[in-house]
């Protein structure tokens, strides 16, 4: 094997090697130790015992709880409807009980229990825990959200390169329109699969889908808009943007509360989050919890991507205008000396032989003959991973 050889199956490994790095850091950086920070918690009472064993309890959770008195039950169900809080525990001499919502994070509200139930354990005292959000029937972890949005950006950022490589000798606008109904296609089989399939979701079926078309919408635009630039490199920059910080920052594991503050801060704006607490809100809030904002956070992310469409798009345009102006010379020196070496010339391809036709074509294009040599491995790449 030459060293041409080796240093060129060096380079195409350097991708896989580079995102097996990537998740590797994401995934353990998020996952492999998660502890409660700040998280909201609340005892029900307004009474001198009820103050103390806030203040006990905040003084020996240090940082992991942040810890309030509400007035009443009534109070502490409509915060935890609203998302404000992770539970409320209404002391009882005989029955304390555990406030939870498993439906806004199934991982917090365990965390949860696990803190109250030392708490009854030091009195004796069995601990009843009330749900006061269930999840679906078919969603028994909560976490079934999160494999709709696996399913849902696997089927968006797979779709970058096939639209961008199979698509490149189109112009940019018949690429978005493609990237949009493909972004429909995926949505559909989203809904379809989380909806009667499954049953993940059990009403609210057009929001939802909605959500999820604007969620891989976006993503497509994002990834079409930026091969230009990026080319071969496109598939790992949106495995970095829509698998590495995407999965680990959307909440449908573990929400921000028991992460670091990294992957906490992306939580309140990346596109995955945007749709796994849009749906939790829709399917079990009634719509409140910051619908709003992740709703908002959706549509940012699909006009970044139709900014960067439309940036891609002139980029090509003025390559391509390059590239043509060239085209001329290019072809008459290339005739003058295929003239010389041999005088025969076929009359159909102009005094130019066939062969030469395909890089001026290349070049009139706007492309490069060498540098979409590893078109289907780039296609493979995102469709294997």
């Amino acid at each position: 094997m030459s060293l041409h050889q080796l240093r060129h199956m060096a380079g195409h490994l350097l991708t896989p090697l580079l995102m097996c790095l990537g998740m590797g850091l994401a995934y353990l950086g998020a996952f492999h130790q998660p502890e409660p920070h700040h998280v909201q918690v609340a005892i029900v009472g307004d009474s001198p015992q009820v103050k103390v064993m806030a203040q006990t309890l905040k003084d020996r959770t240090g940082d992991a709880l942040d810890v309030v008195t509400i007035a009443d039950r009534a109070d502490a169900v409509d915060r935890l409807q609203h998302r404000d809080l992770a539970g409320a525990f209404v002391p009882d001499a005989q029955s304390p009980e555990l406030l939870v919502a498993t439906a806004n994070s199934d991982t917090t509200a365990m965390a949860v229990e696990t803190v109250f139930g030392a708490v009854t354990a030091q009195q004796n005292l069995p601990l009843h825990t009330t749900d006061i959000a269930p999840t679906a029937s078919g969603d028994p972890t909560g976490q079934g959200l999160f494999f709709v949005l696996v399913a849902l950006s696997i089927g968006a950022y797979g779709s970058v390169a096939a639209i961008s490589v199979a698509g490149a000798g189109t112009r940019m606008a018949a690429r978005a329109l493609t990237a949009v109904a493909t972004s429909f296609v995926v949505s559909v089989i989203g809904i379809v699969l989380a909806g009667p399939v499954f049953h993940v979701v059990d009403h609210d079926y057009a929001s939802i889908w909605a959500m999820g078309w604007l969620y891989a919408a976006g993503i497509l635009f994002i990834g079409i808009g930026l091969h230009p630039f990026l080319k071969r490199w496109t598939t790992l920059a949106v495995m970095v943007l829509f698998v590495m910080l995407n999965f680990t920052t959307s909440g449908g594991i573990y929400r921000p509360e028991l992460q670091n503050g990294f992957f906490g801060a992306l939580h309140s704006f990346w596109n995955g989050a945007g749709f796994v607490e849009g749906a939790r809100s829709v399917l079990y809030f009634h719509g409140d919890g910051g619908l709003g904002g992740r709703i908002a956070s959706l549509a940012l992310w699909f006009a970044a991507g139709v900014v960067l469409v439309l940036v891609g798009g002139a980029y090509e345009r003025r390559r391509a205008a390059q590239s043509t102006a060239h085209v001329p010379a290019h072809a008459a020196t290339h005739a003058a000396a295929h003239a010389h070496a041999a005088p025969a010339v076929l009359p159909a391809t102009g005094g130019i032989p066939v062969e030469a036709h395909r890089p001026l074509e290349n070049a009139a294009a706007g492309g490069e003959v060498d540098e979409d040599s590893g078109a289907e491995e780039e296609i493979e790449q995102a469709v294997g991973v």
